[in-house]
């Protein structure tokens, strides 16, 4: 291992990786199925920064009743407030038809240095989060709020996204091909790998751009 610490990890991953070389190791190693669904994509970014950070899964229902109107978001507003530093806000457990993060959300993240959100649903507040330069995933854009509609039930729990496990802790890494998460027990094997093959696709490139063939280049650096 290149890292002796969390940050340390998220720097190299930042300036060196992204989910293609991400998700190749995984296949390697038989874990196939960790990119979060396509559907999920960058909110309004381009170029779309690397989002890297570790999980802090939020399970958000769906309600018919009227909301206690001591908790009329449920936990949500707890969920905010026990964000940590480089934790992404990953709202998950349907897919409903209003907004599950929004512009005062951003702000009480990033206060706390959360490094993102990914929300299985709709964010609200478009514009504003796009101007604060939080980076958030989701499925769209919906001004619908939640309120009377929906409420964080639990947290810091385990959640599926699109048949994709997520643990507490677990790292994220999203870019402009999508969301990989990486299991906890595999992380070192993976991000050391795949910072190999990172760097073995650039000296590739450098020699692809000077003229060497496909075949020689693969045969050379073993990726292409």
């Amino acid at each position: 291992m290149e890292w002796h610490s969390n940050a340390e990890l998220l720097a190299l991953i930042r300036n060196e990786l992204y989910t293609a070389a991400i998700g190749d190791v995984c296949d390697q190693i038989g874990l196939r199925n960790q990119f979060l669904p396509a559907s999920l994509r960058p909110l309004g970014c381009s170029p779309v920064p690397l989002l890297a950070g570790r999980a802090m899964p939020v399970l958000e229902i769906t309600i018919s009743d009227e909301p206690d109107p001591r908790q009329p978001f449920g936990l949500m507003l707890e969920a905010l407030d026990a964000l940590q530093q480089d934790e992404l806000y990953v709202a998950a457990g349907v897919a409903p038809a209003f907004a599950l993060f929004g512009e005062l959300m951003s702000i009480a993240a990033m206060r706390r240095g959360a490094a993102g959100a990914v929300c299985d649903g709709y964010v609200r507040d478009t514009e504003r989060i796009l101007a604060l330069g939080f980076p958030v995933y989701c499925r769209g854009s919906y001004g619908r709020d939640q309120r009377y509609r929906g409420i964080v039930r639990e947290y810091r729990i385990p959640v599926d996204i699109g048949g994709v496990h997520i643990n507490p802790g677990e790292m994220i890494v999203g870019d402009a091909d999508g969301l990989i998460a990486i299991p906890r027990a595999a992380e070192a094997e993976v991000f050391t790998r795949a910072l190999s093959a990172a760097r073995q696709e650039k000296l590739a490139r450098s020699a692809l751009e000077q003229g060497m063939s496909a075949n020689e280049a693969f045969s050379r650096f073993g990726v292409l």
